[in-house]
């Protein structure tokens, strides 16, 4: 007897280009017909926000900075009334590699992974809830605007490791987005910038752009254009960095910095953290560009002595906590294997490539801050040399060694891969033959390596500058760690994660089964631990850690 069976039901293919979010979900991209049928949509939500009183608020780029500022934004309430005085529209580009946010953004999930648990029900709120926030793909929403934000990217790009001085701001982006909003903003939109640009942006590139264009429009008036920079931190903390933290403003005329000045004192918490406002945009601009290279050159300062510790036994991990004592010295860090994050590896680029191609100097002002960049872009390379030797001393070849690296984020508690010092740890360890396994409980998918052809950007992937790097696009974050372990040659501990701060020396050899060598990168190990290991049969090393050659003399 034959079974009946229902045909099985399929989902319909997309016609034309889609967008696939991380998750592996498929949108179809918008078609040429969608795009009035969207603006329309725009129009009646707008009419029906500006009948209860609300402004129009246009956030440009719904990317790291960009989803959750729109979310803060249309959080904020009236002090006065207590209601909501915001409804936002996030505008991002309809490309292969980001529409997913739009949809995914309706629905109310952000579009950006995060470790503060308050980004997810912030942004399902002002969707889902209080309905103040949506998102569109059409740049017509501008045409709407009484505010807009700009959030659109403007990197650096190096073009080569460990000589800053090659490289070039990436304006096109930015450059190509000031001209859009310039077509359709009504003339007295504020337009506040708040990426992180090269000095003079605001004024000797936004600015003529926007006034050439409301020109051709027959606009007299001048652009309503500010700048303010964020200063967001990935972690726990992520949206108070953005709404309870000080900011620093601009404005391009008095008018633009009144502006700027009463909209962001809608929408942050300026009584306990009241705004800094300078004259002019320069001078906001500048102020980033110093406040992150004023780190990283504390950073890189650290790295020689970390070398020194290490060839003289000396513990710098002990050192600095001596020197912290001093009050005026609290904030002197060790550097650990590179610095990463967005900022600090190339926010003092823009400003040296500001000073030739903005402003047309010829002379080389810049000694401190390039060298410092050129000294944090390379400092990971010294671990796998650690790694080396440490298997050396083992008996052990490095090529074909299985190594272990944890941690694949640039910091602590964060899932935020962007310029990892442990990315080129672990290109230089392939490049040097090993077998490269990583573990980090916050990262699922390591971009940089899993899309190396296009990530960050087409070609400017670092693996142009290493060899043997085709098979780590293969490379997959371990989820279990006892996994990972299993059989390793080499523990590189890479990242100050909790979970590895927690680490017991005879649970991690049981899991590895066997002696194996361990490099602690950032002073993770404390003297009990690395005793433990040693007597354990294990080779430990570690950056700055010159004293563990008298802690094994002494066993």
């Amino acid at each position: 007897m034959k079974t009946r069976t229902s045909p099985r039901k399929t989902t319909p293919k997309p016609q034309g280009p889609v967008s696939i979010s991380p998750t592996g979900e498929v949108f179809p991209i918008p078609q040429p017909a969608d795009y009035q049928r969207e603006f329309a949509r725009l129009k009646r939500l707008a009419a029906r926000e500006r009948k209860a009183g609300r402004e129009i608020v246009v956030v440009v780029g719904l990317g790291f900075v960009g989803a959750v500022m729109a979310a803060v934004v249309a959080d904020a309430r009236d002090r006065g009334t207590g209601k909501h005085g915001k409804f936002v529209i996030g505008v991002q580009r309809p490309s292969p590699r980001s529409f997913w946010k739009i949809p995914l953004l309706n629905r109310g999930v952000s579009p950006v992974k995060a470790e503060d648990p308050e980004v997810e029900v912030l942004i399902q709120r002002c969707v889902k809830d209080v309905k103040t926030l949506v998102a569109t793909y059409t740049e017509e929403a501008l045409k709407l605007a009484d505010v807009v934000v700009v959030d659109v990217q403007c990197d650096y790009l190096k073009e080569s490791l460990g000589d800053v001085r090659t490289g070039a701001a990436d304006m096109a982006a930015l450059e190509a987005s000031m001209g859009t909003i310039a077509q359709h903003i009504p003339p007295g939109a504020l337009v506040l910038i708040e990426t992180t640009v090269a000095p003079g942006t605001t004024e000797q590139v936004a600015y003529p752009i926007m006034k050439k264009i409301f020109e051709r429009r027959g606009i007299e008036s001048d652009p309503l254009l500010a700048h303010s920079y964020e200063r967001v931190m990935p972690g726990r903390d992520y949206v108070a960095s953005i709404r309870d933290f000080w900011r620093v403003c601009s404005g391009i005329n008095a008018e633009a910095r009144e502006r700027v000045v009463r909209f962001l004192s809608d929408v942050l918490n300026v009584e306990k953290y009241p705004l800094t406002v300078l004259d002019r945009p320069i001078e906001s601009e500048t102020a980033k560009i110093v406040e992150n290279s004023y780190r990283a050159t504390l950073l890189a300062f650290m790295d020689e002595w970390s070398l020194f510790a290490e060839r003289n036994g000396v513990d710098l991990k002990k050192v600095i906590q001596a020197v912290k004592v001093r009050p005026t010295h609290s904030n002197i860090m060790f550097p650990g294997p590179g610095i990463g994050g967005y900022c600090l590896p190339k926010d003092g680029g823009l400003g040296m490539w500001a000073y030739k191609h903005i402003f047309g100097f010829d002379d080389d002002i810049f000694k401190i801050t390039p060298m410092a960049i050129d000294v944090n872009d390379t400092r990971s390379l010294h671990a796998p040399q650690l790694v080396r030797d440490a298997l050396r001393n083992m008996g052990k070849p490095l090529a074909a060694a299985e190594v272990l690296v944890c941690g694949a984020s640039y910091r602590e508690d964060v899932g935020d891969t962007r310029y990892s010092g442990s990315e080129v740890m672990v290109r230089k360890l392939a490049e040097m033959g090993a077998d490269v396994r990583v573990h980090d409980p916050y990262v699922d998918h390591w971009w940089e390596f899993e899309a190396q052809d296009t990530y960050p950007h087409p070609a400017y992937s670092l693996r142009r500058f290493f060899n043997r790097q085709e098979s780590l696009q293969e490379l997959r974050v371990e989820a279990d760690l006892d996994r990972a372990l299993k059989g390793i040659d080499v523990l590189v501990l890479a990242v100050r994660h909790e979970a590895y701060l927690r680490l017991q020396p005879a649970e991690v050899y049981a899991a590895v089964g066997k002696p194996f060598a361990i490099v602690d990168c950032f002073c993770i190990l404390d003297d009990a631990q690395i005793r433990a290991y040693l007597k354990l049969g294990c080779e430990v090393k570690g950056m700055g850690r010159g004293h563990i050659r008298r802690l094994k003399e002494g066993l």
